[in-house]
């Protein structure tokens, strides 16, 4: 099982407090990712829960309220990979008006990405219930695992600037291959850095998709 090192913090700053776990790997990890991976397309969502009861934090400030939310799915998270018997860092930051939530380590944690990421987007759901049902708040925070949405984020950026300045020049709309909502935002906010296009979504989830279209 994995062992909180004395002294570890558990305010989430905007320094990124972190959680540093020792544990080795045991073979039932692959069995519990395994079943992780399955409950992503039943595993029901924050924006889709009920609505979540009345706050519990009182007159606490917006940034307190996102501290105490990702120190909530920082527990959560702790005691998953504590189950897994898995390597990791908890990196537990504030960007803007959301909680985002990291989870940092080599080889082992990959598993919890899946392919195309669908069990950490399954997993960050998951993340989202047990915040809010500990806070009462509806949560909207991010999670990444080992630097995958980061990287996707800068693969998605060049893709949707590329491919806008290519409808741009060619006056023909493109449609992108369908993405989960953060991809689809990534390349929204990259078009819109290019001139004379414009893009929206169509179709529904999980098949809705970016189209790129020269500007009306």
């Amino acid at each position: 099982m994995g062992v909180r090192q004395p002294g570890a913090a558990r305010r989430l700053t905007s320094n990124a407090a972190r959680r540093k776990m020792e544990s080795p790997m045991t073979e039932n990890a692959v069995t519990v990712v395994d079943e992780l991976d399955k409950s992503e397309s039943g595993a029901p969502t924050a924006e889709g829960a009920a609505a979540a009861p009345a706050g519990r934090n009182g007159g606490a400030s917006k940034h307190d309220m996102l501290v105490a939310e990702g120190d909530a799915a920082g527990d959560y998270l702790e005691r998953l990979l504590d189950i897994l018997d898995f390597d990791g860092d908890i990196d537990l930051d504030v960007e803007g008006e959301r909680a985002v939530v990291s989870i940092i380590g080599d080889g082992d944690v990959d598993k919890l990405v899946g392919e195309h990421g669908e069990v950490l987007d399954a997993l960050q759901e998951l993340t989202r219930l047990a915040a809010m049902a500990e806070t009462g708040q509806r949560s909207r925070l991010m999670l990444d695992i080992a630097g995958y949405r980061a990287r996707r984020r800068t693969e998605l950026g060049e893709l949707g600037r590329k491919t806008a300045e290519q409808v741009a020049a060619s006056g023909e709309p493109v449609r992108l291959a369908p993405m989960n909502p953060f991809e689809r935002k990534v390349v929204h906010d990259a078009v819109g850095t290019v001139e004379g296009v414009e893009s929206s979504s169509e179709g529904e989830e999980p098949r809705r998709r970016v189209v790129i279209s020269p500007a009306s």
